[in-house]
């Protein structure tokens, strides 16, 4: 979804905000639901990718994002992202299982993540 230099890219870690500069020393680590942002080199507008999680892979001169989805900001849809939030709170209340569960809260975490990142898109503008 983005290819290209960039002065710094602030990732969603499992532990916190990851903020990756050039040169940054090398890790891998897993990343949870939420905005990736991404400033360009040379003073391009700052980008923001919506991603439901995924592995991160840091090298000094490359950042490798691995993410089963990935939804630029202006692609995400409020109004899609409420509406499968609230489904996922009913939901919740009618689970049985532990597996059933496990997956609404996946679910719910996922669309909570989107909404804040739409709301972080909002302010921006």
């Amino acid at each position: 979804m983005y290819s290209g230099e960039a002065e710094f890219v602030v990732l969603p870690g499992e532990a916190g905000e990851l903020g990756i500069y050039p040169r940054h020393t090398p890790l891998i680590t897993r990343i949870k639901p939420g905005a990736v942002r991404i400033k360009p080199a040379g003073g391009g507008d700052e980008e923001l990718i919506f991603v439901a999680g995924g592995i991160l892979e840091v090298q000094p001169s490359v950042i490798t994002v691995l993410a089963d989805t990935a939804i630029r900001g202006h692609d995400l849809d409020e109004a899609k992202a409420t509406e499968a939030l609230q489904r996922a709170e009913e939901a919740r209340a009618s689970a049985k299982d532990k597996l059933e569960i496990a997956t609404i809260q996946a679910e719910y975490a996922m669309m909570a993540a989107q909404l804040a990142a739409i709301r972080k898109l909002r302010q921006k503008r």
